[in-house]
């Protein structure tokens, strides 16, 4: 075996150890956005056009930030937070929502989440009731 076949082989090795170890942890590459599974999310609240917090398996709040709100969010009426899922269930970065602000008379718009945290309890019990989903 040349060297040069030695060294594609090991470039090919370190190159899958590398994807595999990344795909068996993606929480654990970056602990600023733990993961969840979009079957976990319960409520939703909006506390201004830009800022979104979601409930996520009862005791778990997320604070989504929106790069361009909508007014809709805080209006009164019967809108819903739709996340439209493609491919994974798991949620652990802003690219992972596909979410949209929709009423029930045909109004659909597309939200852009920039940011995701996971609140703390002191965090949590800092937010106002009224804020809370």
């Amino acid at each position: 075996m040349s060297n040069r076949s030695l060294l594609f082989g090991a470039a090919t090795l370190a190159g899958s150890l590398a994807l595999s170890l990344a795909c068996a942890s993606p929480a654990a590459a970056d602990s600023k956005h733990p993961c969840f599974f979009i079957t976990q999310w319960e409520n939703w609240h909006a506390t201004n056009d830009h800022t979104i917090y979601i409930r996520v398996n009862l005791k778990d709040i997320y604070r989504l930030d929106l790069s361009a709100g909508s007014q809709e969010l805080t209006w009164p009426g019967p809108y819903h937070l739709v996340n439209v899922v493609r491919g994974s269930t798991s949620i652990c970065t802003p690219l992972d929502f596909q979410l949209a602000v929709s009423d029930s008379h045909g109004f659909y718009q597309r939200l852009i989440v920039s940011d995701v945290t996971k609140l703390t309890p002191e965090e949590i019990d800092a937010l106002p009731r009224k804020d809370r989903p």
